[in-house]
């Protein structure tokens, strides 16, 4: 094995996904696996069949923007259920339970400083064929997710330990 860099791993999200929140059990089993040399970005999809999940992701750009981004992810797909009955208003809670500046993701979710960066996710994410999340990108490779994560992280040290040679 060489000291190759690890390719970058993007997991295309979506905060009112519950396949998401398995997700993110495999994320967390690669970053120990990895730990630093492992860099893993999110990157927003948010579907249109649930509400809430175009703000959810305009508030987890602010929270990664205030520097407690997976933290904020994590509590959110937590609270699927409070998400889809308070809306914005469990956003800013769940932004204050996580040590975040909860005023300044409320005014994020007004004023609407995140939409470019939402929206440039969503198109980069159909051009490269994202249709549903979970979805994963390293090294170039698409693996989608979906409802059966069986073998998914798995494959994804395949393309790691591959594309270290």
């Amino acid at each position: 094995m060489t000291d190759a860099p690890l390719p970058r791993l993007e997991l295309w999200c979506e905060l009112q996904c519950p396949d998401c929140r398995t997700a993110l059990d495999d994320v967390r089993a690669l970053r120990e696996q990895y730990g630093d040399a492992l860099t893993v970005e999110l990157r927003h999809f948010p579907l249109e069949k649930h509400k809430h999940a175009y703000a959810a992701a305009e508030a987890a750009s602010e929270a990664f923007e205030q520097g407690r981004g997976w933290p904020y992810v994590e509590a959110v797909l937590a609270r699927l259920e409070d998400l889809e009955r308070g809306g914005q208003k469990v956003l800013v809670e769940v932004a204050a339970e996580v040590g975040l500046d909860a005023d300044e993701v409320d005014t994020a979710l007004i004023d609407g400083r995140h939409t470019l960066l939402v929206d440039a996710d969503v198109a980069e994410g159909r051009a490269i064929g994202v249709t549903g999340t979970p979805t994963y990108v390293i090294a170039g490779q698409r693996l989608d997710g979906g409802r059966s994560q069986d073998g998914l992280r798995e494959r994804i040290v395949a393309v790691i330990e591959a594309a270290r040679g």
